[in-house]
């Protein structure tokens, strides 16, 4: 398989840093940072495909559908890493938000060789999850040509699901084949071809953004507190009683009470300060609002 790289702007030498090797550390870290102040802007300037993505996940969570990212080396981690991330912060379902990388389990830690070249392991990757048309896929690459992404989204389109690309090649495979193409075109990295810099970086904003989003618009945030957190540790223990007293105003020690009434469940805690109910009746009143905080409250008041 013939590769040109020549035609990438992710593999195109950058002139800000064609001499870095020779600045001091402060010159040198100055040129990294001001290449970065370049993402954002980047980032900005596809908001509106992010946020088609971020409603097609929504709607497909609402449905019960799932979010699949399809990625390998940089790409596929911070798809992972972003995965990851849902259950703790949000209570969500391991299963809801799940990312994958060409070469499995090994490939998080070290390359496994030849791996991104394998069209049908991006598909096969799929099946083995029983993914189907009510999911979501978002492919992951900078480039915007890894085969394993390619053969992952062409399954998914085969089977009627929702693609997605992120990639920061304007024009690539992969964004002519996605239905919803977001492409933050960052420019030449500062060491040539190093695409885990602001390329990496530019798709991990984008990853926040849509698991963010769509976990706001499923109900998982009350205000901007995440009021789905789950109490793992000692510290989370401390956040969900912050969490409670900022949405209420209510003591640390009436937090505490509710919480330990409704099991440790903030919305259900937050219901019952601010509506005078039990934690059966705040529960009750979050299941006919979707899981919606601030609906709860409402229902309750009419």
């Amino acid at each position: 398989m013939k590769i040109d790289l020549n035609t990438l702007i992710t593999e195109s030498r950058n002139p800000a840093s064609h001499a870095i090797d020779t600045l001091s550390t402060v010159e040198m870290l100055k040129v990294i940072n001001d290449e970065d102040k370049q993402v954002a802007l980047a980032v900005e300037r596809v908001l509106p495909q992010v946020a088609e993505a971020v409603d097609a996940i929504a709607t497909a969570f609402q449905q019960g559908g799932r979010l699949i990212y399809s990625g390998a080396g940089t790409s596929g981690r911070l798809g992972i890493l972003d995965a990851s991330e849902c259950p703790p912060t949000y209570g969500s379902d391991p299963s809801q938000v799940i990312g994958l990388i060409a070469g499995g389990r090994e490939a998080i830690f070290r390359a496994v060789e030849n791996a991104e070249d394998n069209r049908e392991l991006g598909a096969e990757d799929l099946k083995a999850l029983n993914f189907s048309g009510k999911d979501v896929l978002v492919g992951i690459a900078a480039s915007g040509r890894t085969p394993y992404v390619l053969g992952a989204m062409a399954y998914a389109k085969s089977v009627g699901a929702t693609v997605g690309s992120i990639s920061c090649n304007p024009d690539s495979a992969m964004t002519r084949f996605a239905d919803i193409a977001m492409t933050p075109v960052v420019g030449p990295e500062v060491v040539t071809g190093s695409s885990r810099m602001k390329a990496g970086t530019a798709q991990k904003m984008i990853l926040n953004m849509l698991t963010t989003g769509a976990m706001i618009r499923t109900g998982k945030v009350y205000g901007n507190l995440m009021v789905d957190v789950e109490a793992t540790n000692a510290k989370l223990v401390e956040r969900q009683k912050n969490i409670v007293t900022a949405a209420t105003g209510a003591t640390r020690e009436q937090a505490e009470s509710a919480l330990a009434a409704c099991g440790g469940h903030c919305k259900t805690a937050i219901v019952m300060i601010l509506t005078g109910s039990t934690a059966e009746e705040a529960r009750t009143l979050l299941n006919h609002s979707q899981g919606f905080t601030r609906q709860a409250v409402q229902k309750a008041g009419q």
